[in-house]
């Protein structure tokens, strides 16, 4: 076989989501109008949060570092597509590409932490009202979102250094319009056992922690919301988590996506296209998920909406009525 060592290699070649130059002017501006789209609506979010102060509480902290964290994943992939198509130059470096690869797997874990600590926000407001200050400290929320960078930060460090023992052959062009890990290992001609399992074994172990998490907030949020006596307020208790709900299924929906496609289907063109899905589509979701259903919050509660805007005050409000 053909092969030269990794310090040799100078780029990869992205073959996109289609071989025909005709669907790529079309493509172009889809995906410029999603990343503008994601950064407009991610960058309202963030500054209505720091402009207002009924909204400098926990979960408001959490939502804008979670609209901080689509925005740099967004720009991580899309504005690379992008200049690509337009320059019809669909090469990458090979430095450009492992770098590519970390800040991808950076925000991708990033966003699920920040979605699982998101989810015990909502379990402490429902579940502990009286004193959801006093637990969600300032202290508590900063040392959450520092540990949540420094998982994903190591996460990705240790999979880009293995991918830097790698061998590879001088085929290297993939069917993707990123540098996704698990296709640059696919390009190896050198043994990438360490690699695969390294890559089970952490996504294994993440995801398990993290849908365990949520899964234990929102247990305990029905067991607790069951337990109020009038289902108007169960419907409006419940409705304080449905814009969170709405991400999660969304992104872990898309993410799970992937990898059922990648396992039936032989195609990496279809992969890469259920990539966009949990890459781009859900980037550019989430800013319409959280502001639709703070919108349906004020009309539920019109008369506490001078008092707070927050979905964890309106809750605290409700329960405390019922006591």
């Amino acid at each position: 076989m053909n092969t030269r060592n990794h310090t040799a290699v100078s780029e990869f070649l992205l073959l996109g989501l289609t071989d025909d130059p005709a669907l790529q002017p079309l493509i172009f501006s889809l995906f410029l109008c999603m990343y503008l789209v994601t950064i407009l609506g991610n960058l309202l979010i963030i500054l209505a949060i720091s402009s207002d102060a009924h909204l400098h509480t926990p979960m408001y902290f959490f939502l804008s570092n979670l609209s901080f964290n689509d925005i740099c994943l967004s720009t991580t992939t899309v504005p690379k597509m992008l200049v690509n198509i337009q320059a019809q130059n669909q090469h990458i470096s090979y430095t450009g590409c492992l770098s590519q690869v970390c800040f991808v797997l950076i925000f991708i874990v990033l966003e699920n932490c920040l979605l699982t600590v998101m989810a015990y926000d909502r379990y402490v407001a429902i579940c502990y009202p009286l004193r959801y200050n006093v637990i969600m400290s300032p202290f508590l929320c900063v040392l959450l979102i520092l540990i949540s960078l420094l998982i994903s930060s190591v996460n990705a460090l240790l999979h880009t250094l293995t991918v830097l023992r790698l061998s590879f052959c001088t085929a290297l062009k993939f069917p993707h319009f990123f540098c996704e890990l698990a296709q640059v290992i696919k390009l190896a001609c050198s043994d990438t056992l360490i690699n695969n399992l390294l890559v089970y074994l952490v996504t294994g172990v993440l995801a398990v922690i993290s849908i365990s998490g949520i899964i234990f907030s929102y247990t305990h949020i029905v067991s607790s919301v069951l337990r109020m006596p009038s289902s108007g307020g169960k419907y409006k208790a419940f409705s304080t988590c449905g814009s969170h709900l709405s991400v999660v299924s969304l992104f872990y929906g898309t993410g799970f996506g992937v990898y059922i496609s990648s396992a039936v289907t032989d195609s990496p063109r279809n992969s890469a296209v259920a990539s966009v899905m949990y890459t781009v589509v859900s980037q550019m979701l989430n800013p319409f998920i959280y502001s639709l259903r703070n919108r349906d919050m004020k009309e539920l509660y019109p008369s506490a909406v001078t008092l707070s805007s927050t979905p964890e005050d309106h809750c605290n409000i409700y329960i405390i009525r019922l006591s």
